[in-house]
């Protein structure tokens, strides 16, 4: 098919064609994109009618393209060098290989193959013939990430150092301190830093002040890497203007403080939390970076086996009780809870929660935050809410002996209450809620299900090595020495940035309250008590269900070992 036929071609009869878009949502697609004046592959994507995935397949499949891989392998430095970021960007296309049969022609991954405006701007930049391959938006944004992103940001830095040593000849320090605010290159050293992040999957991102240098570090699948280092100089800038953005008090450097970004990375929406203290270098910041809707999943994708999922919605069945999800900071509560109360979330019952703060917006139910200042603890809102008819309340978390006697008592006067607290096993559970002062036979009666939870990070499906297990590692995962049994170790590759892990799994252990286990918890039994009474109900302790991922190569023995240390 040459250039002109391609030219007539349009996404919305391509959709159409291939059965993923329906005449009218295309109608309502071309509406929101006459009032946005984005294009249409853009709206369709942010708008949630198709996956960039399926957008991208479509394409393929339609206009014979290639489907460009930007995981795996290295673009050549000389085919990089030819164009600059910002065109690249602009465009949504990133140089991918030379032709195998002309060095004069370059495949280019496109997100638009159709965009000729493109393709001409791009072949006049090159002096070469432009062939598009397809790659989705988010695939050409990490690579130029990838390969032009600390470029980018050293740019930006260099540009304000410059800059600063301008300002000092003029010696306006009022002007200094305002330039620190809205300083155009410490704007896009931030953005492109939080860019990055969020397309790396990172979930917080640390900014610590070192004697000489600035550090940034990404928390990625539970693990710190380094990314950058920037000269110390740097550092109040970047603190202003994340306490600009952050909508907090940037005259304030001896205290701790907290605020909150909103901020949109390729079409989606995404809650920033930051927190700033003061180190003995300057003010060391964390983000934590939250998607809002990916608290909210399918309970099929938290990575329970058939056996705990059947539990877990036996659990949820209960029309009234306390059901606690328990687990250190990190370790996926929050998902958890979501998806529970998504799952209960019909038409026919109140839902209430009260959180600090509301992590996700869910529609259909009615989410309280807190706030101490204005008086409104956990403790009271529950107080207000249980005047307000509830069939089910959702507790972000109980933290003291007030709460959780509440939660204790709504449960017994017919509502289900469904919360978190910071415990390690399901069995020591019980245990903390009689330390918080609740008597034991109102725990045995009111707690109906108790899951301890923590995550993995999974193996890199593309690059992890099979082996057998040493001694060390049989006696870890319970079998006899000299046993053959074959297991997976971390590798890295480009699709996993070297870490060997990609992702991660929740591992469960989930406690339903038998009668045997009510008996026992009512007598003031001990965890180990309940927790052998809940073994022979069928239980699988957090050990179990890990070496059973170990097993079944999902993920490795030091990651089994770092969940089920304490068992």
């Amino acid at each position: 098919m040459g250039l002109s036929g391609r030219r007539k071609v349009r996404i919305g009869d391509i959709l159409i064609n291939e059965g993923i878009l329906s005449p009218e949502k295309l109608d309502e697609a071309l509406a929101l994109q006459k009032e946005k004046k984005k294009r249409l592959g853009e709206i369709l994507v942010e708008e949630g009618f198709i996956s960039d995935e399926t957008m991208a397949n479509a394409l393929c499949h339609q206009l014979g393209y290639a489907r460009a891989d930007l995981q795996n392998g290295r673009i050549p430095d000389d085919l990089l060098s030819m164009f600059e970021p910002d065109i690249l960007k602009k465009y949504s296309a990133i140089p991918y290989m030379y032709d195998d049969r002309n060095v004069n022609v370059i495949l280019m991954a496109m997100s638009d193959p159709m965009d000729m405006l493109a393709v001409d701007d791009l072949s006049m930049i090159s002096n070469r013939m432009i062939q598009p391959v397809v790659a989705t938006p988010r695939e050409i944004m990490l690579a130029i990430d990838k390969y032009f992103g600390n470029a980018e940001a050293i740019k930006a830095a260099s540009d304000y150092e410059q800059e600063r040593a301008d300002l000092f000849k003029e010696d306006e320090m009022d002007r200094m301190i305002n330039e620190d605010v809205n300083n155009s290159p410490i704007v896009q050293l931030v953005n492109s830093m939080l860019e990055q992040a969020v397309r790396q999957r990172t979930s917080d991102i640390h900014i610590e002040a070192l004697e000489k240098n600035v550090r940034v570090r990404y928390r990625i699948d539970g693990a710190l890497f380094e990314r950058m280092t920037y000269n110390i100089k740097l550092l109040p800038a970047i603190v202003a203007r994340l306490k600009v953005i952050g909508g907090m008090d940037i005259s304030e450097k001896r205290k701790p403080q907290d605020g909150r970004i909103t901020t949109f990375v390729d079409g989606r929406e995404y809650d920033i939390r930051v927190s700033i203290l003061p180190t003995v270098y300057g003010e060391k910041t964390v983000m934590r970076i939250t998607n809002k809707g990916n608290l909210t999943r399918d309970i099929s994708e938290l990575g329970f086996n058939e056996e705990e999922r059947k539990v877990f919605t036996h659990i949820l069945k209960n029309p009234h009780g306390i059901i606690l999800v328990t687990g250190p900071t990190g370790s996926g509560k929050s998902t958890t809870l979501y998806t529970a109360l998504s799952e209960l979330n019909t038409e026919d019952v109140n839902i209430i929660t009260v959180e600090d703060p509301v992590e996700a917006n869910v529609a259909g139910i009615n989410q309280v935050q807190t706030n101490v200042k204005a008086g409104l603890t956990f403790a009271s809102a529950l107080r207000s809410i249980l005047r307000q008819d509830p069939d089910i309340i959702m507790i972000g978390e109980i933290r003291d002996g007030e709460t959780a006697s509440i939660a204790v008592q709504a449960s017994i006067t017919g509502h289900l209450v469904v919360s978190t607290l910071h415990t390690n096993s399901a069995a020591s559970t019980v245990s903390r809620l009689a330390d918080m002062g609740v008597e034991s036979y109102l725990i045995a009666d009111s707690v109906v299900g108790i899951i301890a939870q923590r995550l993995v990070r999974r193996l890199c499906a593309r690059c992890k090595n099979k082996r057998l297990a040493n001694e060390d590692e049989l006696e870890v995962l319970g079998f006899e020495p000299g046993t053959q049994v074959e297991i997976y170790e971390p590798v890295g590759c480009p699709n996993c940035d070297n870490s060997g892990y990609r992702g991660r799994i929740g591992v469960y252990e989930i406690m339903e309250v038998s009668n045997e286990v009510k008996r026992i918890i009512s007598k003031g039994g001990d965890a180990d008590q309940i927790k052998d009474a809940a073994l022979k109900n069928g239980m699988n302790t957090l050990r179990m269900s890990a070496t059973r991922y170990v097993l079944d190569g999902i993920t490795s023995v030091s990651e089994m070992i770092k969940v089920s240390f304490e068992s």
